[in-house]
């Protein structure tokens, strides 16, 4: 070719493709998102190590659970007085005269006595522990564990065909002495204020 084209050197034009910019577009784009999560989960993991969104987590839960603790059934369970209780004194042992000591303490420290006397065949000689209080079932949760605050170490056990209120304190072949009254006394005021005790959905808050 000749002319003002003509081609002079031996360099030659190179056809070069379009530069496609919305690809570039694209990139950066998911340049700049991938760099977000990034940063994104540093954080995340710098909370958990520090403890900042175990404190946060923490404390919503805590506050709803301190806001809605009720006492218990048995917080809130009427218990009668040691005056309302009359107790049966009976000596299941081979020692003679436990069973009206036993009964003068217990008047002392304002119980009501019943008979006093020896256990029937079915108790006598067989009570190995301490002793044994014995009641109807609706003394499960009112007379027996007010008794049981004079003998700690008895056994408790209810008879579903008994009936009346009064209880048995059978006394057993370990028997030494009532508890200590200043500790029964202890005992009794605990079982009289017991403490709000959580439900199971405060629990495992």
């Amino acid at each position: 070719m000749g002319g003002q084209y003509r081609i002079r050197g031996n360099k030659y034009p190179r056809m070069r493709r379009p530069r496609r910019r919305g690809r570039l577009v694209v990139l950066a784009v998911a340049s700049v998102a991938v760099l977000g999560m990034l940063g994104w989960g540093t954080l995340q993991l710098i909370d958990v190590f520090t403890g900042n969104g175990r404190k946060a987590s923490a404390a919503g839960p805590k506050a709803d659970c301190d806001t809605t603790v009720t006492p218990s059934a048995d917080a809130t369970a009427p218990l009668p007085e040691p005056g309302g209780i009359t107790v049966n004194v009976f000596n299941a042992t081979t020692r003679s005269g436990l069973a009206k000591q036993t009964a003068d303490e217990l008047k002392k420290r304002g119980f009501k006595i019943g008979d006093v006397g020896n256990a029937s065949k079915e108790f006598d000689k067989k009570v190995k522990g301490a002793g044994l209080l014995l009641g109807p079932a609706s003394s499960e949760s009112t007379s027996l564990p007010v008794l049981a605050t004079q003998l700690t170490s008895a056994e408790r056990r209810t008879d579903a065909a008994r009936k009346g209120k009064t209880v048995d304190l059978i006394i057993g072949d370990a028997f030494k002495a009532l508890t200590k009254k200043t500790d029964a006394d202890k005992a009794l005021a605990a079982l009289a204020s017991p403490e709000p005790t959580p439900s199971a959905s405060q629990q495992s808050c």
